[in-house]
């Protein structure tokens, strides 16, 4: 991903840069709402987002950073599940304007993480940067061992995401098609939908391995041809 002039230097990168403007919704309305708030600077102060793999959660935390930095504000994702790093990645950056903090259950039960965490919490919301935190379960859930940060987790509002309907989901594939000018019929849409992982991400990038593979033949797509893609063959 390209610098940005609202993103302070960190040693990690948005392998994607997702918008909330595609993120599908579903039954997840409210909380896209409150995130796409508080990324403006008009909404909570704090918003925690909890729910199962595939619900949206990352994209919804880079989407935000996104959106706060085309307001001209500064934002930082923090992935917390990613391996090597320290606590003192949290250092100085309650300087920012939103702080996207994924995958807070990586932290529980490591006290050294906890009390960092804790610290930012108390000197973000002292200089006015907005958090946006997400994890696996809610604050009370994630088995955290600092008492005083899991209530801290527990101020803010607090949105379950839940996972697209089948209907959700097939509409996503007909809408991200047509978007990169692919005609899917019905019929290999549920094809599509009766042999592969009903989840936005994972439809997506199936979506663009058959749309490779249909330029490169110069054809729309077919049950026999999304067959080939879902077996990797090429």
């Amino acid at each position: 991903m390209a610098d940005h002039p609202g993103q302070l230097h960190l040693p990690i990168t948005l392998i994607r840069e997702p918008t909330l403007a595609d993120y599908r919704a579903g039954p997840n309305a409210e909380a896209l709402a409150a995130v796409e708030a508080l990324a403006s600077g008009a909404g909570e102060p704090y918003v925690f987002l909890f729910g199962g793999a595939s619900t949206g959660k990352t994209h919804l935390l880079q989407g935000a950073c996104q959106a706060a930095i085309k307001r001209s504000r500064t934002a930082q994702y923090i992935p917390l599940g990613e391996a090597g790093l320290m606590p003192s990645i949290f250092d100085d950056l309650e300087s920012r304007d939103l702080l996207a903090i994924d995958d807070v259950q990586a932290i529980a039960g490591k006290a050294e993480w906890e009390v960092a965490l804790f610290d930012l919490f108390n000197r973000a919301r002292a200089r006015g940067c907005a958090l946006l935190i997400a994890g696996s379960s809610a604050p009370d859930a994630l088995g955290l061992g600092l008492a005083d940060l899991c209530s801290r987790l527990q101020w803010g509002p607090r949105y379950c995401l839940l996972p697209l309907s089948d209907q959700d989901c097939e509409r996503l594939l007909t809408e991200v098609a047509a978007e990169i000018g692919m005609r899917m019929g019905q019929e290999t849409a549920r094809y599509i939908m009766n042999n592969y992982a009903r989840d936005p991400g994972s439809l997506v990038a199936l979506l663009e391995r058959i749309d490779q593979v249909s330029l490169r033949e110069q054809r729309q797509p077919s049950i026999p041809l999304v067959r080939r893609v879902m077996r990797g063959e090429s």
